[in-house]
């Protein structure tokens, strides 16, 4: 499922669906694809190759092979394991997958899943593209296909992730997702499309909303209404939290034209989808998406394979707050500029705001002041350091961007 950050696609911003054609996809699944051996770069070699269409920065590159969901310790690998096992307790048959190689081309991650061609998640500001048709996956959805051509027909596909995206506590432009498929025995060869709908989404709510009993415990749940290209009915399944109503995942049945283009015309079910880290940062109570990357042991050594356990803050350093205006041009991307911040600063910039926006209706132009806060997670920054990062990032911007600073 094609789902930001580990939440779903919201139905204002996808657009009508565009008739699109789908040959068939490959019959073998592809494995993890490793690093070059013998060192010379590693990820960065396959990643970074130039061209007009190659955007994936050093800092991306870097992240790529971390493989956070495959270490046990990791809450990820946790919250991972649990749901693996709960999958395969109720039904033997699922295959586990986790070890798909994340680059892979733009049939497999917008094509095969009825994804329109203008459809935002395939701009350059959202996606990091290796060329035109090569990409870092946006979502494991992009295995699906591959998936059910290889003969599987009830999986869960859990792997690393990769979108340009705003920078606050919850979001980065790596993280985690599983995607899971199910075809419904009962329902293959099922004429009538109302009769398999009906037990499509039967089973569907049961074996979900078993899954969040297993990890959140018995807690209230409500299905909402959604809309998502690859599948129709399509649902949000939330449960009440703390208080507070929480998205969970994005589900629905799978559009019969995806399974007609693998050659399963009559067969039906389920898929899902769903951010590790959203689900990790609830169950661990862990504030900030950026401490799942952290090799500090004071964060690593707090968990154990197969537990879930509070995490305990061990440090909270002060902010450093630096303002930066400028005037935009028309067709500017936001997802640029954060880019732009997350290439000089890393992972010390921990939010940036969109503090101000003014139209001079004289002159004809807009401008925005965004507010960057500068915090690292292990220690204090210096206002050396801090001043050196934005006077960076004031000398870049311009150029990049083709922007006109302000005062």
């Amino acid at each position: 499922m094609l789902l930001p950050s580990g939440s779903s696609v919201p139905s204002s911003a996808v657009q009508p669906m565009h008739p699109i054609s789908i040959p068939p996809p490959s019959a073998t699944p592809h494995p993890r694809a490793q690093p070059p051996a013998g060192g010379g770069g590693g990820w960065e070699e396959r990643l970074i190759v130039g061209g007009p269409h190659n955007n994936i920065p050093p800092h991306i590159a870097a992240l790529v092979g971390r493989d956070l969901h495959l270490q046990p310790n990791h809450p990820l690998s946790i919250i991972k394991k649990k749901i693996e096992q709960y999958f395969v307790s109720r039904d033997a048959s699922f295959v586990c997958r986790d070890s798909m190689d994340p680059i892979t081309t733009t049939h497999a991650c917008f094509d095969t899943l009825l994804i329109p061609p203008d459809h935002q998640s395939r701009k350059p500001s959202d996606t990091y593209y290796i060329d035109e048709k090569t990409l870092l996956r946006t979502h494991t959805s992009a295995h699906q296909t591959e998936l059910l051509s290889s003969g599987e027909t009830k999986f869960l596909c859990t792997g690393d992730v990769y979108r340009r995206d705003e920078i606050d506590a919850s979001h980065y432009p790596a993280f985690h997702q599983m995607e899971g498929v199910k075809l419904i025995e009962r329902c293959k060869g099922m004429a009538g499309r109302d009769e398999w709908v009906s037990i499509c989404i039967e089973e569907l709510k049961a074996d979900l909303e078993g899954m969040v009993d297993e990890l959140f415990g018995k807690v209230e749940k409500r299905w909402v209404d959604a809309y998502f290209p690859f599948t129709e009915p399509s649902l949000e399944l939330e449960i009440l939290f703390e208080g507070e109503w929480l998205e969970v995942l994005g589900c629905g049945v799978m559009q019969q034209k995806i399974l007609d283009s693998v050659g399963l015309h009559d067969q039906h079910g389920w898929a899902f989808g769903l951010g590790l880290e959203r689900l990790a940062m609830v169950l661990f109570q862990i504030p900030d998406i950026r401490l799942f990357w952290s090799k500090d042991e004071r964060f690593l050594s707090q968990f154990r394979a197969g537990e879930i356990t509070k995490f305990e803050p061990f440090s909270k350093y002060p902010p450093c707050y630096k303002d930066i205006a400028f005037w935009v041009p028309e067709g500017f991307e936001e997802n640029n500029f954060m880019e732009m911040v997350r290439g000089v600063a890393g992972d010390v910039a921990e939010s940036v705001v969109l503090l101000d926006r003014f139209e001079n209706k004289k002159i004809g132009k807009t401008s925005h002041c965004y507010r960057i806060n500068y915090r690292a997670m292990d220690r204090n920054l210096t206002n050396e350091e801090v001043d050196a990062m934005q006077a960076r990032l004031r000398d870049e911007v311009p150029g990049a961007l083709n922007v006109e600073l302000g005062d």
